[in-house]
């Protein structure tokens, strides 16, 4: 349906953004500024306590400075409410008390067509609801009460029962007056290829009703009784109203849970979703008889900005989480992330609640681990590592995985915490375990030992133990872009990697990144200027403008991610010369420590370059290296 030139504009001038927002979220008063059309509120699509969630009336948009999502009222509207583009729009019209434009006589006829269907659906239901209560449902309700669903349970769920007769659901919808090709293209009746009379698709099974966002019944799953069956779960085929691969079970009320608080879980099947609810897990889901699909990833990220994916403690469910894998990194970023909850080995959550009871599934769902864990454990379980060669397609393993996620700040941190596994996995063993394996085979029996760690007199030199250089550095580069927030603008990816330790500076670096000013940040920023250091820095004088600050703002980027670059290879360095270091080499790289030091001390009237003769420097370190200072000399 077409909608005419300016109707959205003036639907979106008659209805301001925070009515429409309002419903989901509540206000912080003291913070927002109602006059202007300013409102603050913790977000509805993240767990969190302050109000970073910014809804501007007089733009028409809001943003999340926590997870990022932004958006107009059509906008929040689909994905707060999971409606459909024209539901959005028919929601927004009635609220402003506008006629919905006409509709083309095509647009009509589908919208009846599917208002029909979505009345079929729900009379399947109601109907086989009651057919649970019916003698020959007498097994089925044993089974239920086996795997602990009481009677309440059932119909908190809607389940029902499927008799074992051909055509029974078909002769009971048809003296309901509901035409046959209706139950066909809801997809509870099948038609014989050779053009006999249509029979019931689900047939001596239990029902489980499957739902939209808005509550309404848009398939049917079914679980066999027969246990020769040659389907032990039966889902409704493609129709008009159910995608499998864009829909999960239990939406609806699970989005209303996520929205008190509670994490989402994403479960293997009904039964799963069922026991995970009664136990009090009530934001769970389930994919619907498929491995989760793309539009399932980005319909939980709608929903929660961190979903729980909770696997089956068997091989198939690690297969399962690994394929996820490959599916979510194109995908990831803020407010997009995943983790997974590894059961104990041959458990599913229904199991696990019930031998061990919530408390066990709890502690799962706690130590659920981040998905950098599973592309590690993947790329790494069951490989040796023993040569150059499989290391380097260990690497080009991870490169090629890591480049798959489009959010370069994402993208910088899961490939430095790779490189940090690495790092601790290619470390020199202990002398003592020399002829141990190494973890994933990496290190054959028999191998030669390995050195012992480096003398504490290294360790304590300059070059390895002090970073005041990059402190300095650090502050400085906030300092400027605090007095020179324009400069902000293209450098968010960099500045993002500054990852301060100080917590000060990282609510500084948060501020500066997200335009808001909190006490901590300005503390942060008086103690910077305040450092005799910084404080007579040119860019950080009163009169200085953006052409003097924007390149002492580049150039100290570059030596700050130069220096922890060489201080990574200085570390990994350090640890393959372990226990061949001699006082001659602790004395000269304290001595070369001592030089760079004081060259990196900043010379402000050299903005080029801060100071430092980074090729003296260089040339320096390769002729120590070259000459193999750690080898003790034949006399």
């Amino acid at each position: 349906m077409s909608l005419p030139p300016g109707f959205l504009d003036e639907l979106r001038a008659r209805v301001p953004l925070s009515r429409v927002i309002g419903r989901r979220v509540t206000w912080d008063l003291r913070r927002s500024n109602q006059a202007k059309g300013d409102w603050w509120a913790p977000c509805p699509f993240h767990h969190e306590k302050t109000a970073s969630f910014h809804v501007d009336d007089q733009k028409g948009f809001y943003y999340c400075f926590g997870c990022h999502v932004k958006g107009d009222a059509l906008t929040f509207l689909r994905e707060a409410e999971g409606l459909g583009f024209m539901e959005a729009v028919a929601a927004m019209a009635s609220e402003a008390g506008m006629a919905m434009p006409e509709r083309t006589p095509e647009a009509r006829q589908q919208a009846d067509r599917r208002g029909q269907l979505y009345e079929v659906m729900e009379a399947a239901v109601r109907w086989f609801r009651l057919q649970l209560q019916t003698g020959p449902a007498g097994p089925a309700r044993d089974y239920l009460t086996a795997r602990g669903l009481d009677g309440e349970a059932s119909e908190c769920f809607g389940l029902g029962f499927a008799p074992g007769a051909r055509r029974a659901l078909t002769e009971a919808m048809l003296a309901k007056g509901i035409k046959a090709e209706l139950l066909a293209e809801a997809g509870l009746t099948i038609q014989p290829d050779d053009g006999g009379a249509p029979y019931d698709r689900f047939r001596d099974r239990i029902i489980f009703p499957i739902r939209d966002a808005q509550g309404r019944a848009i398939a049917l799953g079914g679980r066999a009784m027969d246990p020769n069956a040659r389907a032990k779960y039966l889902n409704s085929p493609e129709t008009p109203l159910f995608d499998k691969g864009r829909n999960l079970y239990n939406l609806g009320p699970a989005r209303a849970a996520v929205g008190k608080g509670q994490p989402l879980l994403v479960a293997e099947g009904y039964m799963d979703v069922i026991a995970l609810v009664r136990a009090g897990f009530e934001g769970a889901v389930a994919p619907l008889g498929t491995a989760i699909t793309g539009d399932q990833l980005r319909l939980m990220w709608r929903v929660s900005p961190e979903p729980v994916i909770a696997l089956d403690g068997d091989a198939a469910g690690l297969r399962a989480a690994l394929r996820l894998v490959d599916l979510a990194l194109p995908l990831t970023g803020p407010g997009q992330a995943l983790r997974f909850a590894m059961l104990p080995p041959g458990l599913d959550p229904d199991d696990l609640i019930r031998r061990e009871g919530a408390g066990a599934m709890r502690q799962v769902i706690e130590s659920a681990r981040p998905l950098v864990d599973l592309l590690w454990q993947r790329e790494t379980e069951g490989r040796v590592l023993d040569s150059p060669e499989r290391r380097a397609a260990l690497d080009h393993a991870l490169r090629a995985a890591v480049q798959q996620i489009p959010d370069p700040a994402t993208r910088s941190h899961t490939e430095a915490e790779l490189n940090a596994r690495k790092r601790a996995l290619f470390a020199p063993l202990p002398r003592e375990a020399a002829g141990a394996p190494r973890n994933s085979g990496t290190r054959r029996r028999g191998a030669p030992a390995a050195p012992a760690p480096a003398r504490a007199e290294t360790r304590a030199s300059v070059l390895v133990a002090s970073d005041e250089g990059e402190r300095l550095l650090e502050g400085l580069i906030l300092a400027i872009c605090a007095r020179h927030p324009d400069l902000v603008h293209g450098l968010e990816g960099r500045l993002e990697r500054l990852d301060p330790s100080d917590p000060p500076r990282a609510a500084l670096l948060h501020d500066l990144l997200s335009g808001r000013e909190s006490p901590a940040g300005r503390a942060a920023l008086d103690a910077l200027l305040d450092d005799p250091h910084l404080r007579t820095a040119p860019p950080l004088q009163g009169g200085a403008g953006p052409d003097l600050a924007g390149p002492v703002l580049q150039n100290a980027l570059d030596k700050l991610e130069a220096r922890r670059a060489a201080r990574a290879e200085l570390v990994r360095a350090e640890a393959e010369m372990s226990g061949l270091v001699d006082e001659g080499l602790t004395w000269r790289v304290a001595q070369l420590a001592q030089a760079r030091e004081a060259a990196d001390r900043p010379q402000w009237n050299d903005t080029a370059d801060l100071g430092e003769d980074s090729e003296a420097l260089s040339a320096h370190l390769s002729s120590l290296l070259e000459d193999e200072v750690w080898r003790k000399k034949r006399t």
